[in-house]
């Protein structure tokens, strides 16, 4: 893919990283597509998430899924806790 973007969200502790990570990881295959594709993983206190697009369009949708999708794993963690 043409255009790479790389979204790092990170946490006051490492389990809470986990946390959102584990929620999301399996989002990665299932929402990819023909125009981007995702990939998550993390390290320590950060969740990763690496975005491979074909055009700018599909970048920043790609990017505003991902940052929603993060978004509700960690508020449901801390709500959980």
């Amino acid at each position: 893919m043409a255009i790479e973007a790389t979204l790092k969200f990170s946490y006051a502790d490492s389990d809470l990283a986990d946390t959102v990570e584990r929620a999301v990881r399996l989002d990665a295959g299932d929402i990819d597509g023909d125009r981007s594709k995702a990939s998550v993983r993390r390290r320590g206190e950060t969740v990763i998430v690496d975005i491979d697009a074909t055009d700018p369009t599909a970048l920043r949708a790609a990017k505003r899924t991902w940052c929603t999708l993060i978004g509700a794993a960690e508020e449901t963690a801390i709500a959980a806790r």
